[in-house]
């Protein structure tokens, strides 16, 4: 069944999560009831307000077909903190240009918890005797195998360095940060580079031709991929390891 519920229609909207992180150049991703462990403004690339905890993990967890409301105002009910990045789309209605927000990945919800807390809300799922069974599911590590089961793949978990960085792209009030996939990139992902200057100052990733323009491509995990807008040359430089 299709989620009917009405999505915010402006950039602005902060219905569409418990707190919106609209700073300007930010867009107002869904994100968090209090703050989020993400997405910080000192060095260290965390706030102490929210410094990661040591128990808990970022988890993907798919969506049903449709769904990515019920299931925010699901994870949100329980007070977990989560995250839903939104883009920025231009529209023509009634002559005028209107932006409207809508789901970037709308198959997926980021989730901060422990092992124990996704398990439980995952079980109060299935065992519901309503529609919202089949509301949320795992999205499983294809890359490893368990320990204790040899033949079975583990929940998905995204480092918290790589999820800083997908939050700081996915925030950016910027209509041209694109999900892709491996057809639209036109040449192999080049060398790894952060970007100095612009609104996506900061932001790491891999040199690659989306659309005919030089962007900068953010994998989070296999086969998920986020573009960012045309990025010039001199306003990148080459990552070096340390």
């Amino acid at each position: 069944m299709e989620d009917n519920t009405k999505q915010p229609s402006t950039a602005n909207a902060s219905l569409y999560n418990g707190r919106p992180i609209d700073t300007g150049s930010l867009c107002p991703s869904a994100r968090l009831t209090s703050c989020t462990p993400s997405i910080s403004k000192n060095k260290g690339g965390v706030s102490v307000e929210n410094m990661p905890n040591a128990n808990k993990q970022w988890f993907v967890l798919r969506v049903t077909y449709g769904r990515i409301i019920k299931a925010k105002a699901f994870v949100e009910a329980k007070g977990l903190e989560y995250y839903i990045p939104l883009r920025y789309k231009q529209m023509l209605k009634h002559r005028k240009k209107q932006i409207v927000t809508e789901p970037l990945l709308p198959s997926f919800l980021f989730i901060y918890a422990t092992a124990e807390q996704v398990d439980t809300l995952l079980y109060e799922i299935k065992a519901s005797s309503d529609e919202n069974r089949n509301l949320l599911s795992y999205y499983f590590d294809h890359t490893i195998y368990r320990q204790d089961i040899s033949d079975r793949n583990p929940p998905l978990t995204i480092r918290d360095e790589a999820m800083d960085n997908f939050i700081k792209l996915t925030s950016i009030k910027n209509p041209h940060i694109i999900p892709v996939t491996s057809d639209n990139i036109q040449i192999k992902l080049g060398d790894e580079v952060v970007v100095t200057e612009g609104d996506f100052k900061g932001i790491h990733g891999r040199v690659a031709r989306i659309a005919g323009q030089q962007r900068v491509v953010v994998e989070l995990f296999e086969g998920c991929f986020v573009a960012t807008a045309y990025i010039p040359k001199n306003a990148m430089k080459l990552c070096v390891e340390n």
